[in-house]
């Protein structure tokens, strides 16, 4: 499987499942799943992730894209 991280935002759907990373995780890395509900970032790419909000309000970087399966 090729996985792709959230450094870019061509590659990120509204409706994507992702992982993220809340501000208050960036120390511990911990990762938040969930559904993108709206991109916040308006450039093209970001060094340390796109940032999201997920479906349930959340906000964060996205750290890893998970494909849908076929």
């Amino acid at each position: 499987m090729n996985r792709k991280n959230g450094k870019k935002r061509k590659d990120i759907k509204i409706g994507s499942e992702v992982y993220i990373v809340l501000k208050k995780d960036q120390r511990s890395g911990k990762r938040t799943k969930g559904v993108v509900k709206d991109l916040l970032t308006r450039s093209a790419s970001h060094p340390h992730g796109i940032k999201v909000r997920l479906n349930d309000g959340k906000i964060g970087r996205v750290q890893e894209i998970i494909p849908e399966t076929e």
